[in-house]
């Protein structure tokens, strides 16, 4: 890929370098990059990253400073200005990290360290200069969190090796980003950075701890979810893993891994076994453990099995070609969760009683975005028209719902037909 196409920024120099990074680590893949730092506090860097931390929104971190009050209070100009002389004189010190939690699908949490608007910003610039050095290193089977990389690509790829093989191994990490080893990970970005600079700030990131209920925790461990960087390190740490396999083990199967989630398709149970060992010693070195819970070895010949990956459940269903006979193919439909997800966002956006005073042209137009989001997702295959149909009915019962608590009809779910007329051309479908 063309590496200026990789660098989607809007700001021209800020392209320059990052096109400029990635084809020198490209080149000499030995090189140590060692004159960074400036690149963090350049004006039009921090400006890049400023933007980009604005347009990503967010609530503000433990000083409860936000986008909104540097944009109409604070001033923007003022706010890059002391970033700029913090990181440049060396005295830019990060703050400890907010811990939230967001519920899960099964009932669980998931943690999220939120940091302040301006480690925000720090972090992005710094971002923007080293990842397209480690970019040039990272290997094609990784596709989450990095540029031009996204998870459609990996479920073709998916498809692609299900054609010649008929085992999946489908691992999940346990709490990954609370188990990264410092120690280990600092000595994976020392194999492309020695800017000690850049290695400080990182590692001030990394221990810069936890606040949670007025609460510090040290961090000894782990890169909390929700910083700007911590995808970025979490790839790095992973790409280990990523290398090895890619060097030693791909006779074995074809690795796909977005993230903390991975996948291996094999050709045979005996690679699929030999597989689990293998990546259960490479995760061993790297101090991580696979969930046994969640991780599994699939059958896919035919449509008895199938797994769930990246929201999608990935199953064999048959197909009959012009003769007559049978043949089975890898699509991929919503999983349970995802449908489960969807319904969810629905509701929560049809149900509070302050949108009684929308007319349905309102609800309708909320909706449609929610709806072409899905669709654009999770329509992968055309065996998921099915199941999207599912939901388009429940988006009709939502409305039903809304119409009739607006009219104040005592029959909430009555009136389905003069719904589906009055949105008739107006609401778009998933399953189209």
């Amino acid at each position: 890929m063309n590496a200026s196409k990789l660098a989607n920024y809007t700001n021209v120099k800020a392209r320059e370098l990052w096109t400029t990074l990635y084809l020198c680590a490209k080149e000499n893949p030995t090189r140590r990059f060692h004159a960074l730092y400036d690149k963090v506090y350049r004006p039009d860097i921090l400006a890049e990253a400023w933007r980009r931390v604005k347009a990503n929104k967010g609530s503000g971190g433990i000083d409860r400073q936000t986008i909104e009050e540097i944009i109409h209070q604070y001033g923007e100009s003022k706010f890059l200005n002391e970033v700029y002389l913090e990181v440049k004189h060396k005295s830019y010190h990060p703050q400890p990290v907010l811990r939230t939690f967001i519920p899960k699908g099964d009932g669980k949490v998931r943690p999220l360290g939120i940091p302040t608007i301006k480690d925000r910003v720090v972090q992005m610039a710094t971002k923007m200069v080293i990842e397209p050095i480690f970019e040039a290193d990272f290997k094609d089977c990784s596709f989450g969190f990095r540029p031009k990389k996204n998870a459609h690509q990996a479920m073709a790829k998916i498809r692609k090796a299900s054609k010649k093989a008929y085992w999946v191994v489908d691992l999940d990490i346990q709490g990954y980003f609370d188990s990264i080893n410092h120690e280990k990970l600092m000595k994976l970005v020392e194999i492309r950075i020695n800017d000690k600079r850049i290695l400080k700030l990182i590692r001030k990131w990394l221990e810069a701890g936890v606040m949670e209920d007025d609460q510090f925790h040290e961090t000894e461990v782990g890169s909390p979810q929700g910083g700007v960087i911590s995808p970025l390190l979490s790839n790095i740490y992973l790409n280990y893993l990523d290398t090895v396999w890619m060097k030693q083990f791909t006779h074995l199967g074809e690795l796909v891994r977005y993230a903390d989630d991975l996948v291996i398709i094999c050709k045979s149970k005996q690679q699929a076994l030999e597989s689990i060992q293998v990546i259960k010693s490479i995760m061993s070195k790297l101090d991580l453990t696979i969930s046994k819970e969640k991780s599994k070895l699939v059958n896919i010949w035919d449509d008895k099995e199938g797994f769930d990956f990246l929201g999608f459940h990935n199953r064999k269903f048959p197909v009959f070609n012009k003769g007559g006979s049978k043949l089975y193919v890898l699509a991929h439909i919503p999983s349970k969760k995802a449908m489960k997800n969807m319904r969810k966002k629905i509701k929560e956006f049809t149900e509070p009683r302050s949108k009684l005073y929308w007319d349905m042209q309102d609800m309708v137009e909320g909706l449609n975005r929610k709806i072409v989001g899905f669709k654009n997702y999770y329509l992968l295959s055309p065996i998921a028209k099915q199941w999207l149909n599912r939901i388009d009915w429940y988006v009709i019962e939502r409305l039903t719902l809304f119409w009739n608590k607006k009219k104040n009809k005592r029959k909430k779910h009555t009136r389905v037909g003069e719904v589906m007329k009055l949105t008739n051309g107006k609401l778009k479908k998933l399953a189209v």
